[in-house]
């Protein structure tokens, strides 16, 4: 390991200047990381990468799951519940299906328990890439909201198919009633583990002598106890980590300080930031190893099943799309739903076209073993392997390099909100300095007439803005503008609560705002 320690250094590197040209040149990431991976692999006298599964599984997933279900807006996903279930749950449960009965037909010795296998690794869409082009191109709210409340359950879902059919693979049986008995412990105690110990958690920074040091490294541990908890007792810990997760971000404001938020931002971003640019990496630089056992069929061979089964992923990601289209329109009129307009031939395309693959398919696929309980290999192990490769390598060129192009020539009209967003957000200031001024005139009027500092403060709040920039100001004052910094972010849960169709990210960007003018009551 240390003698390929300036290797993993000069990687390091490369990584970081791959993500520069990636955001000049306005392409996803993923996709160069994932290309140059590959060339790196091919350059001679450079070391043998293998992917240990429990390294991407423990490693890896649990923090991004955590930090993307801490970004992702719980009332946006309650709003799309039923379109991002269908996504998350029908919609991988199509793919896997329709990539199992394709391959049980046209590859040889390939049953329909491999297939499910094979479906199971392949089915689930990589949020990050989706997120890293969506940075690039303007889509509408719904859309965007769709896709992070997929990303946050389709892996839980393509991973449950996945130990099922490595069961039925493994016993060559499959009982039904044992399946349905495991797949419900799977989803009820993978939600009831998450949610227990996220309160544990939440509990501990709010009760314990913490500061911002011992929060953040305290939040860097919750993903991984939980992760690690609900595997241990055979539940899922995809889900179990994605709602430990929205239970701690909901209440972030109740148990955490200012100081604590702010720091944890930065953290989690440039954690988050480095195990994504490695883990693309990486799925490059293993092709020598993939291809180094892939000895059942010739390349060429291979490759035309990788390109099969990559085009019966993105159709029925498509018509699974209108599908699910078609069914609301259908239900709006027996059931009250999100949004009851007919949005077209637009959306459905683009939702179906965000199919890039990644992370947890080649990790899935690398944590087939090698052999069976009776001792005998695991059959079209090396196949799978390679298939899953090329899948993710095709979807995340063709898919993700066309997905900008399709959404400028669509030209969605951004409308998801009554006013622009700009605009709502001067709005939602206006009301907040409002309330602040009736609260404080009501609370502290005594104070108002014999302290300049605060009159001028008052003057400001008048005009809309929150801002303190005298170089210092009275103990006093500190006091009452922290109350009022406390009741206004009481206020803007509240608002938040109460308006269905307010934009939740509006309300976090005051809330961000808030923290910051809190920190600088330390410094004057």
């Amino acid at each position: 390991m240390f003698n390929n320690f300036p290797f993993y250094l000069g990687l390091l590197v490369i990584i970081l200047l791959l993500i520069m040209l990636a955001n000049k040149i306005k392409i996803a990431y993923p996709i160069l990381l994932v290309l140059a991976g590959l060339v790196i692999s091919f350059i001679p006298g450079v070391p043998l990468i293998k992917i240990e599964p429990d390294l991407i599984f423990f490693i890896f997933l649990p923090p991004l799951l955590y930090e993307a279900a801490w970004t992702v807006s719980w009332k946006e996903m309650w709003r799309w519940r039923r379109i991002i279930t269908s996504f998350a749950f029908v919609v991988v449960f199509v793919s896997a299906l329709s990539v199992a009965l394709v391959s049980n037909y046209f590859f040889p010795g390939f049953s329909l328990a491999l297939g499910f296998l094979l479906g199971g690794i392949v089915s689930p869409p990589d949020a990050v890439s989706a997120g890293a082009i969506l940075k690039f191109v303007k889509v509408p709210k719904t859309i965007s909201s769709i896709l992070e409340g997929e990303s946050l359950l389709n892996d839980a879902s393509s991973l449950i198919i996945f130990r099922f059919a490595m069961i039925a693979v493994a016993t060559e049986q499959f009982i039904f009633y044992k399946a349905a008995m495991s797949f419900s412990w799977m989803i009820f105690g993978g939600v009831a583990i998450g949610l227990l110990i996220g309160w544990l958690f939440m509990k501990a920074h709010k009760y314990l002598p913490t500061d911002a040091n011992v929060d953040i490294v305290l939040s860097l541990l919750t993903p991984y106890i939980i992760y690690l908890a609900a595997e241990e007792a055979h539940s899922s810990g995809v889900l179990a980590v994605v709602c430990g997760g929205l239970l701690l971000s909901n209440n972030r404001h109740r148990f955490l300080s200012s100081k604590s938020r702010l720091q944890g931002i930065n953290v989690w971003e440039s954690f988050c930031f480095i195990l994504n640019g490695l883990v693309f990496m990486l799925i490059g630089l293993d092709l020598p190893q993939i291809t180094k056992g892939l000895e059942e069929v010739s390349i060429a061979t291979a490759i035309g099943y990788g390109v099969l089964i990559t085009f019966v992923l993105i159709v029925s990601r498509i018509l699974s799309s209108y599908g699910a289209v078609i069914v609301t329109l259908v239900a709006r009129n027996f059931i009250t739903v999100a949004d009851s307009r007919n949005p077209g031939l637009k959306t459905p395309f683009i939702l179906g076209w965000t199919g890039m693959r990644g992370v947890v398919s080649l990790a899935a696929a690398l944590s087939i073993p090698v052999y069976l309980n009776n001792g005998n290999g695991f059959p079209q192990r090396n196949l799978i392997l390679f298939i899953t490769f090329v899948v993710i390598l095709l979807t995340l060129v063709i898919q993700g390099l066309t997905l900008p192009y399709f959404i400028k020539k669509i030209n969605f009209k951004i409308d998801d909100d009554v006013l622009p967003r700009e605009e709502a957000y001067n709005q939602l200031r206006k009301e907040l300095a409002e309330y602040a001024l009736d609260y404080i005139k009501t609370n502290y009027n005594d104070h108002v007439e014999n302290n300049t500092s605060l009159q001028q403060l008052i003057i400001k709040w008048e005009q809309h803005t929150n801002e303190i920039d005298n170089e210092s100001i009275s103990k006093d004052l500190k006091g009452i503008y922290l109350d009022l910094l406390n009741k206004q972010r009481a206020w803007l849960i509240n608002r938040n609560h109460e308006d269905k169709t307010l934009d939740e990210s509006l309300i976090r960007r005051q809330m961000h705002y808030l923290d910051i003018e809190e920190e600088k009551l330390r410094y004057i």
